[in-house]
């Protein structure tokens, strides 16, 4: 099955290191998501997971931004 997503990275450096974001915050959530097909999760869990990544993001650029 091919990838019909859209969305295009910004960096397409850093998209290793945003599938490893993404591992490392489902496991902090309890989310079972694995590599390959997630079909059998609730939009709510995939979408928790893309949720809490944008707000640790922010918080970690806010910081950066405050010099922390």
């Amino acid at each position: 099955m091919t990838n019909r997503s859209s969305n295009k990275a910004a960096v397409p450096e850093a998209k290793g290191a945003l599938d490893k974001f993404k591992y490392e915050v489902a496991s902090e959530l309890g989310v079972p998501l694995t590599e390959g097909y997630n079909g059998d999760l609730t939009s709510r869990q995939n979408g928790s997971v893309g949720g809490y990544m944008v707000k640790k993001m922010i918080e970690q650029q806010e910081r950066q931004m405050a010099g922390k």
